[in-house]
């Protein structure tokens, strides 16, 4: 049988590269270290490193001890955090990770129900995006995960083994344009009619439900510039740098006076859904935390 703390220690060397960079982030001597990594050696028959200058590579054994045992301590600790809930009848606070555009629309109107209705409740908010946020998720990190995906976008099936998928809205992109622009006043434009446009993409994600639906209008954009910082997208768009698809939630914190949208023909939309433990939704608080995002959801 292994020992949990000694794959402890061996991830953390693995990570670090050394024994003595592993010992400063554990908070302890780089003899102790070696101590459990030579136990550990004898506990699997055979050598997890080998020595190369001052560095140390992983062996086979070592490398499949490392993937492997990394994923069963983020399993134990999921199920540390789940049993303890459980055990105790109840949370006082909830850990949400949510992307950027639903931590300033869904999660703060969720978070206005939940203080009216369970005012003893706690929030502590992450900000982080798929697949990241399932690997918090995964490692108990957080309790709740509040996720996207785009329409024919593969699922990592993996990555989601075991949670409860709640969905929560579907959203059809719109087009962020300059006001002044020539398609800004229309009711509904298709994509075909901004394929000369200069374009200014989003996360990796975003870029591929980009590509996605320009395809499907027939054309391939010109992407001038990209990034995953919605308020630098809503900048460049007022500075005239290029056009940009962008989902329902994050039309709800425009900044710019100088930005209009404009509904597009097209099948392109996102949907946002939460994610949390099966045993964890039969907490009080969980379950009031997910009726509260479905709330949200409804007026988002």
């Amino acid at each position: 049988m292994l020992d949990t703390r000694q794959l402890e220690v061996f991830a953390t060397v693995a990570r670090t590269g050394s024994f003595s960079a592993a010992a400063r982030e554990l908070h302890c001597t780089q003899p102790a270290v070696s101590q459990q990594m030579r136990a550990l050696e004898r506990q699997v028959g055979g050598p997890l490193f080998v020595r190369t200058g001052r560095g140390l590579n992983l062996t086979e054994a070592g490398r499949i001890l490392a993937e492997r045992g990394t994923e069963l301590l983020d399993q134990l600790a999921a199920t540390h955090q789940q049993i303890s809930a459980i055990a105790t009848h109840d949370i006082g606070t909830i850990r949400i990770c949510a992307f950027p555009s639903a931590n300033v629309s869904l999660v703060p109107f969720a978070a206005a129900i939940l203080a009216e209705e369970r005012p003893q409740l706690r929030l502590e908010l992450v900000e982080e995006e798929p697949p990241d946020s399932f690997a918090l998720l995964r490692r108990g990190t957080v309790d709740v995960v509040i996720s996207f995906s785009y329409r024919g976008e593969p699922q990592d099936e993996a990555a989601i083994a075991g949670m409860l998928r709640v969905p929560l809205l579907r959203e059809p992109l719109a087009l962020l344009l300059p006001v002044g622009h020539r398609l800004a006043g229309r009711e509904k434009v298709s994509l075909a009619e901004a394929q000369d446009e200069r374009w200014i993409a989003g996360c990796v994600r975003c870029q591929g439900a980009l590509q996605q639906a320009c395809a499907e209008a027939g054309f391939t954009p010109d992407v001038t510039c990209s990034t995953d910082d919605n308020l630098a997208i809503q900048s460049l768009v007022t500075a005239g740098l290029g056009v940009a698809l962008v989902p329902r939630l994050l039309l709800s914190f425009i900044q710019h006076p100088g930005l209009t949208t404009v509904e597009v023909d097209s099948e392109a939309e996102r949907e946002t859904a939460l994610y949390t433990w099966p045993d964890l939704i039969r907490l009080p608080l969980m379950r009031a935390t997910v009726d509260a995002m479905m709330t949200a959801a409804t007026k988002a």
